[in-house]
């Protein structure tokens, strides 16, 4: 078992990384946690593919569990569907000490993180990511969040899980697309955070995107302890933290624009982060080609990376750039490179951002 530590003090908490480990949730819930009450939260496709598996590792040991089926992707995001996961909750009669159990891709993971942070003013968290974005980002780091219709994100928790247990095996599973939008995230993580795992990828991508287990499994280990890193430096994102964010701000406003139905977050990013890194080199912080390396790599996963026709409707991409979460007055932070594995902030209006645009 691969382990990586988030390190936060009296909330520090483990990620457990093994192929074919879902099969041993039930122990690791039995010894490390006191309760013995579950309820899994997941959604028809994930049911589908992969609760057996936990069901039968937790009835093995006579753990009481229960499930809850929130509809997939993004449209699980919302207060709604939030109010009626406390109604759940409520006629199961779950207390403060149930284990609460988000099962499946970000969005699964974003909304029941923020049903444990607030039902009964908290329960125990467990994150069980079953999609290689989930695992490497979202599960990490304990941010919460259901959509608003003017802005993905707008309403959420900082609230950390107690375990993260990631399984490389379910990626089997996944839909190529999804894959493909994991990997924009593990490339966003070596872009800001580590040169050296950026140049490891462009060695061992083939290997990763074909899942073998060695590659695949040091590479979610490597992206989990960026973010790990970076949470334990900044948990609530007062400044490191927001480098994350990298090729973000243009991939909310690009979901949003898109109604987030028909482009998928890791696309949106991949095309934020050449937009990024090419604006980082027009402003001259950035040596020229880091962008086409960047964009080179992000090809051959098969992503996206040209920004949309901004002549479309550059007025809706305003509006959307506008309502993000990190506007402080009239402006916000946007992330730029300064060289590969060193990224900063830099203080944009709206409307400078979008002067960028091709």
């Amino acid at each position: 078992m691969t382990t990586v530590q988030v390190l936060l003090e009296d909330r520090s908490y483990p990620i457990r990384i093994r192929p074919g480990s879902l099969a041993e949730l039930g122990r690791a819930l039995q010894s490390e946690f006191e309760s013995q009450r579950i309820v899994i939260v997941t959604s028809p496709r994930v049911e589908k593919a992969h609760l057996a598996t936990i069901a039968a590792s937790l009835e093995h040991l006579d753990l009481d569990f229960d499930s809850i089926n929130v509809p997939d992707g993004e449209r699980a995001k919302t207060l709604r569907t939030a109010s009626r996961l406390y109604d759940r909750l409520l006629e199961l009669g779950c207390d403060r000490r149930t284990i609460l159990v988000g099962l499946g891709g970000g969005a699964v993971g974003d909304l029941t993180g923020f049903v444990a942070s607030t039902f009964l003013r908290g329960l125990p968290l467990v994150q069980v990511p079953t999609t290689l974005l989930a695992q490497i980002d979202s599960s990490v780091g304990g941010k919460t969040a259901v959509n608003h219709p003017r802005g993905k994100n707008l309403i959420g928790t900082f609230y950390q899980p107690q375990l993260v247990w990631i399984d490389p095996g379910v990626l089997a599973t996944l839909p190529k697309r999804e894959l493909r939008c994991g990997m924009a995230e593990l490339i966003k993580s070596a872009a800001i955070w580590d040169a050296s795992f950026f140049e490891w990828l462009e060695e061992n991508l083939d290997a990763v995107m074909r899942l073998e287990g060695d590659p695949l499994t040091e590479a979610i280990a490597r992206a989990c302890s960026i973010k790990a890193e970076v949470v334990g430096l900044d948990e609530r994102e007062a400044g490191l933290r927001a480098l994350l964010n990298f090729g973000h701000t243009l991939a909310h406003a690009i979901e949003n624009v898109a109604t987030y139905r028909k482009v998928r977050h890791g696309e949106a990013v991949a095309m934020g982060m050449v937009f990024a890194a090419r604006m980082s080199e027009a402003r001259g912080l950035l040596a020229r080609g880091v962008a086409e390396r960047i964009a080179t790599l992000l090809g051959r996963v098969g992503l996206p990376t040209e920004p949309p026709d901004w002549g479309r409707d550059r007025q809706a991409y305003l509006r959307a750039v506008s309502v993000d979460k990190k506007m402080r007055g009239e402006k916000l932070a946007f992330v730029v490179l300064r060289e590969l594995g060193r990224a900063e902030l830099l203080q944009l209006s709206p409307d400078e951002i979008l002067a960028g645009a091709p």
